[in-house]
Order: C-alpha cells, then sequence, then structure tokens
C-alpha cells in the first residue's frame, strides 16, 4: 500500500464519504432536536429556577449512559494535539495525556464524589464559595474562565476545517465556533449531553477502526520496533523525568476540573457519578491505545508528514470509501464534542460565577456569555498561533498550581483555610507562576518548570497564611 505524506484532503473524499460524514451530522443535530423535544415534556418552561436548572445541569437527572456518553466526548478534543505528541515521542503520549490521568480520574471517584455532594452545588466556584466563602468563589470563577476557554479546541476545529475546506486558519476556527454557539444557545447542556451521546459512539469506533486497519495491513508490534526510533517506546520519550512529572500535576488538575464537576452535579446520584467516571476511565484507556498506536503507525509509514496533521492524513488513505467518511465524522465528533462542552461551561462561569447574585439565573446572560467567549477563544487561538501543546501546558499549569492545593486541603481539613487565606494562596501561586514563567534561568534552574514554583509558592502561601493576623477572620 502506497502512502504519501501530504495529501489534498477533499480529492481523497469519495461521494459516499461525504454522504456518510453529512448522515453523522444529521443525527447529532436530530438528538439535539430530541433533547428539546425531551425537555419541552419533562420541564415547566414558564418556572424560571427550574428552568435555568435544565440548562446548566439538565435538572440534576443525568443517567449512567448519559453520564458515561458526555464525560468520555467531552475529554478528546484536542485529537489532534495528542496524536500530534505520539507521532513525535511514541508512548509518552500514553503516559502524559493517559496514564497520570486515569490516576486522576480515580481518585476523583473514590476520594471527591462523596465529599462533594452535600454541597448541592450548580458549579465548581458555587461549591468553593459553599466551602470558603465569596471572595474564594468569585477567584475561582477567574480560574475557571480561563481553564475552561476552548482554546485548544477551537485551534483543532480550525485545523479540522483547513485540511477539508481549504482557506486560513482563523475563518475556519471562527466558522466552527460559530455554529457550535449555535446548537449550544439552542438547548443548554441538555442539547450538550444528547449530542455528545451519537459524538461518543462516532468517536470510539472511527479510532478503533483506524488501529485495526493500521494491524492488518501492516502488521503489529514488531512492525513499529522496526520501522521508529527506540525514543518512541521510553516511557519519557527522550525527555527528563521532571519534564515527564509535570504532565502527572496537570493531570491532577482534573481534581479542579469544572467539567467534572459539571456532571457530577448533574448526575441522578452519587453512584451514578461514581460508577461512571470508573467506567468512562476504562473506556478513556481503550481510546489512548488507539489513538497512540494509530498515530505511531502513521510515524512509521510516513515519517517526512507534518506531525500536526499526520494522523489524518495518513487514517483518510488507509481506509476505504465510506468508512473514511464515517471516521472523518468520528474525528470531528471529538473536537466538537469537547468544544461544545467547555463553551458552554465558560459561558455557564460568566452568567452564574463572575455576575452579581442578584442576575443570576437569567438565560440571556448565558448566551451572551457562551458568544462572548466562543469569540474570545479565536482570538486566543491565534495568540497561541495555532499549537495545542502550548495552550494545555499554559492553563494546565495555572490550574494545578494554584488552585489544587487550596482545594485538596480544605477536602482535607474541613473549615480549616479562611476566605482571605484561599485568595491570597491561590493569588501567592499565580505570582510565583508567571514570575518563573517570564523570568530567564541558567544552569540547574533552567530545568526547574513553572510549575513547580508556582506548588512551591502555594504551599508557601497556605504555610503562613493562617499566621497572618489579618487573614485569621474574614
Amino acid at each position: 500500500m502506497s502512502i504519501k505524506p501530504q495529501i489534498e484532503f477533499a480529492e481523497v473524499l469519495t461521494t459516499l464519504d461525504w454522504v456518510v460524514f453529512l448522515l453523522v451530522l444529521v443525527v447529532t443535530v436530530a438528538s439535539v432536536l430530541y433533547g428539546q423535544y425531551k425537555k419541552s415534556k419533562e420541564v415547566n418552561t414558564e418556572n424560571e429556577s427550574e428552568n435555568f436548572l435544565d440548562l446548566l445541569l439538565m435538572g440534576r437527572q443525568l443517567t449512567l449512559p448519559l453520564f458515561i456518553a458526555t464525560l468520555v466526548a467531552t475529554w478528546y478534543g484536542g485529537i489532534f494535539g495528542v496524536t500530534k505528541i505520539a507521532f513525535e515521542s511514541g508512548i509518552y503520549n500514553f503516559i502524559t495525556q493517559g496514564l497520570f490521568w486515569y490516576i486522576a480520574y480515580i481518585a476523583f471517584a473514590l476520594l471527591i464524589i462523596n465529599k462533594i455532594t452535600p454541597f448541592k452545588a450548580v458549579t465548581l466556584p458555587d461549591l468553593i464559595g459553599k466551602m470558603f466563602g465569596p471572595r474564594s468563589a468569585f477567584l475561582s470563577g477567574i480560574f475557571n474562565f480561563f481553564n475552561v476557554l476552548p482554546i485548544a479546541y477551537t485551534i483543532s476545529l480550525g485545523l479540522f476545517g483547513q485540511l477539508l475546506f481549504g482557506g486560513e486558519l482563523w475563518l475556519n476556527m471562527l466558522g466552527g465556533v460559530l455554529i457550535v454557539i449555535g446548537y449550544s444557545m439552542m438547548g443548554g447542556f441538555r442539547a450538550v449531553v444528547f449530542s455528545d451521546l451519537i459524538q461518543f459512539f462516532v468517536m470510539c469506533l472511527g479510532v478503533l477502526l483506524i488501529l485495526v486497519l493500521s494491524y492488518t495491513n501492516f502488521g503489529g508490534l514488531s512492525f513499529l520496533q522496526e520501522n521508529l526510533p527506540k525514543n518512541h517506546f521510553s516511557p519519557t520519550g527522550g525527555y527528563p523525568i521532571s519534564t515527564t512529572l509535570v504532565w502527572g500535576f496537570i493531570a491532577l488538575s482534573t481534581l479542579v476540573d469544572p467539567n467534572f464537576y459539571q456532571r457530577c452535579f448533574a448526575a441522578k446520584s452519587p453512584a451514578v457519578a461514581k460508577k461512571g467516571i470508573l467506567i468512562s476511565t476504562f473506556i478513556w484507556f481503550c481510546f489512548d491505545i488507539c489513538t497512540t498506536f494509530g498515530a505511531m503507525y502513521a510515524r512509521a509509514v510516513i515519517p517526512e508528514a507534518e506531525s500536526q496533521n499526520a494522523y489524518l492524513t495518513y487514517a483518510l488513505q488507509i481506509l476505504p470509501p465510506g468508512v473514511r467518511g464515517f471516521v472523518l465524522a468520528g474525528i470531528l465528533a471529538t473536537i466538537l464534542s469537547t468544544l461544545d462542552s467547555y463553551l458552554f461551561l465558560a459561558g455557564t462561569t460568566v452568567s452564574y460565577d463572575l455576575v452579581p447574585k442578584k442576575h443570576r439565573g437569567k438565560p440571556i446572560l448565558h448566551h451572551i456569555g457562551v458568544a462572548s467567549v466562543g469569540i474570545i477563544a479565536v482570538i486566543m487561538a491565534l495568540v497561541f498561533d495555532g499549537n495545542i501543546k502550548t495552550v494545555w501546558k499554559t492553563l494546565g499549569s495555572y490550574s494545578a498550581a494554584c488552585l489544587l492545593l487550596p482545594v485538596l486541603y480544605g477536602y482535607a481539613f474541613p473549615g480549616k483555610i479562611k476566605d482571605k487565606q484561599f485568595v491570597f494562596a491561590c493569588l501567592f501561586g499565580v505570582v510565583g507562576t508567571t514570575y518563573w514563567r517570564n523570568a530567564t534561568h541558567s544552569g540547574f534552574w533552567a530545568n526547574i518548570d513553572e510549575l513547580y514554583a508556582g506548588i512551591l509558592c502555594t504551599t508557601f502561601a497556605l504555610v503562613i497564611a493562617p499566621f497572618i493576623p489579618q487573614f485569621k477572620r474574614d
């Protein structure tokens, strides 16, 4: 089989591929409309508070199958990012973007679920406000906003559109985001969940088909070992251990990830949330196996391909007509399922966590938040020059270094941290992380990541805050 390192994507696709691709999109739209129909049957739209709770959390009626589908689908919008890492560094991707995260997921299910249930919170900042106080809630809302800005997934969607239709990256990003804004506004969290259900099945089958056909066409592990650099089978990928472990701390930011909390708050019961996370972790494991080894096959077959597009370039050439359209829809599904969730949640942060209480609960503010966040995401994607890995590391570092420790301390020792102490620790971590990121270092210090500096500053602030008189009471 002859595989080219560069292709014109539109020329590879047949009429059958386009029919299958569009059919998947039609089914996705139909699922959103079905969600709206269910809402009209189950929700009293004249009751503003009930309507707003349905908008944000689907009325806390998320069942186990829907919980799993929306949680799994939400986590893989950066498929161009993870396959790029796997193409360049092999199983290092599985360690940094998979294994570390499984540990965090299981910890969330076993240690966090039961602690957050009694608060009956609506959002993560709402939970933090109930644990520590109003200043902490507002500050965590700001953290939340930057943590869920869907920059990486806006870039992924733009790259996908550019590969398929050509044109400028920013135009593809803007056009795609506007479409997602439209259906996110139309049905709220319910629309996100029902679209995720379809996207879940399509994305999982898509990456599985790529791996199966790779094995069928080229053979198994021996083929990869013969055609890949040795570093591709190293857990550290040739990077220093300290660099690899940074991703472990970033993975722990899952414990303060608003998407996890939103779905747990929306679940019908704590048991549904706990079981759903554990089952989802197994599915993520399988998905990561498929994407990591699929990208490694791409590197073995077309090593000179552009790493960011290599996985899709390779996939479209080994797949038969019709299946190409389905897999293409699956890759789009992985992007959309994450982008819509993050976009919706960022809008929730604006309309619920960052506005005065008297304005909360108004759907129009949520719609304004979703639209404004979408535009900001496009602008920030251009600022990051389309580099998904840099986006993840930058935003993940701030979340893990500054917000994670105070929240975990609050879980372990309820009532020990005051409102002002929480704010002081988080802000001190921000200062430390930002300084270290922008300062010039040499020798030993050049290998110290800004995340470690931020964690050290946050820890120091947590230790000294109780001894500062003005922080002892709020």
